[in-house]
């Protein structure tokens, strides 16, 4: 496949399957993994392996609260598996789903065109690099023009040796403290996005002033935050004062952990994950301040506890339970469809 320009992709939606105009996004989740490994580099040799007798009605609970090691629940690997959940979403109502699995985390961009094709569902992959213990040692001797370039590449010929093109950016992993590796990957992707006209989604590190950080950063370098989105506020910001703060800076706030109802959050002891009422009440917090089109909602799936097929909410728990318990809790079908439809539209229309 050819390299495409910034013309032919401004004003267009950029899927696996390839290009579409912005009307057929539909209800969409804008932060998601159908195909991944989450487990650490450094783990995964001994990670090899797993069958689905390792995860029972008898260990899931103790799986999801980390005291039973599971390298197999970190892993999505199977298309098949992927295209049963996909199909359970699309009965439910979504539309649209992306894709932000990275580099670090095994992308399979044919994978991804795959389930796609078999579900119906407008499929959005993403591009760039996730934290640093997740990248290649190589990636250490990359400029920040090295890491642009890569994400140019990846969005306007192909990712990952493919010709399956990315059509947003990120999420771009940061820890806390950040790394100067991280903050290279960072400024080669606010490069990246002038030259592609993408949106950036950015994973921050778990600090509850990081997502302000970052967006200091993006700002500072020359980012438009309209077209920023951090990622995992619900489990990072647990207060107005420091949410509508990062509203006000004019980025998009993603609250992507729908469905994680257990308060125990694994990779951190000091995170009292909220349950999705509470996830509605700070969307509520937002709205009345006047941010509804800086929110953006999605479950971020990536273990497989957290599927139907092993006892979890699956992909269709937004359409399927979130949106009626939002009209019972007074949001109104304008509201509803801003969050669900026209900013994930707005956002993946690249300008």
């Amino acid at each position: 496949m050819a390299r495409i320009d910034r013309a032919t992709l401004r004003g267009r939606v950029q899927t696996v399957s390839g290009l579409i105009a912005p009307d057929q996004v539909g209800p969409a989740l804008m932060h998601e993994h159908l195909l991944i490994d989450l487990n650490p580099p450094r783990l995964r040799a001994e990670a090899v392996g797993g069958a689905a007798g390792d995860i029972t009605l008898c260990n899931c609970f103790d799986i999801r609260w980390g005291r039973t090691a599971s390298p197999f629940n970190m892993r999505l690997d199977s298309r098949e598996l992927a295209i049963a959940e996909l199909r359970r979403m699309y009965a439910a109502g979504g539309r649209t789903l992306v894709d932000l699995t990275v580099g670090g985390l095994q992308p399979d961009p044919q994978g991804l065109a795959a389930i796609a094709a078999a579900t119906g569902v407008q499929v959005v992959m993403g591009s760039g690099h996730y934290v640093q213990e997740y990248q290649d040692p190589a990636l250490a001797g990359y400029r920040v023009e090295d890491f642009a370039m890569e994400i140019i590449g990846q969005v306007l010929e192909g990712a990952w040796g493919t010709e399956i093109r990315a059509g947003i950016i990120g999420e771009i992993g940061c820890q806390a403290p950040w790394t100067e590796q991280e903050k290279r990957v960072m400024r080669g992707a606010i490069l990246a996005q002038a030259e592609t006209g993408a949106a950036l989604n950015v994973h921050p590190g778990r600090d509850a002033d990081q997502p302000q950080e970052v967006a200091t950063f993006v700002r500072a370098h020359g980012g438009p935050m309209e077209r920023l989105i951090i990622s995992h506020i619900d489990r990072t910001i647990f207060d107005d004062t420091r949410l509508l703060r990062l509203a006000d800076t004019g980025c998009v706030v993603e609250f992507d952990l729908f469905g994680w109802e257990d308060s125990y959050y694994l990779p951190s002891d000091a995170v009292d994950m909220p349950n999705d009422a509470a996830r509605l009440r700070m969307l509520r917090t937002l709205l009345d301040h006047g941010h509804g089109e800086r929110i953006l909602i999605s479950q971020d799936i990536c273990t497989r506890t957290r599927l139907n097929r092993y006892g979890g909410h699956g992909y269709d728990h937004i359409f399927s339970n979130i949106v009626p318990l939002m009209r019972r809790r007074g949001f109104d079908e304008r509201e509803i469809d801003t969050i669900l439809v026209r900013n994930p539209r707005r956002l993946l229309t690249f300008v």
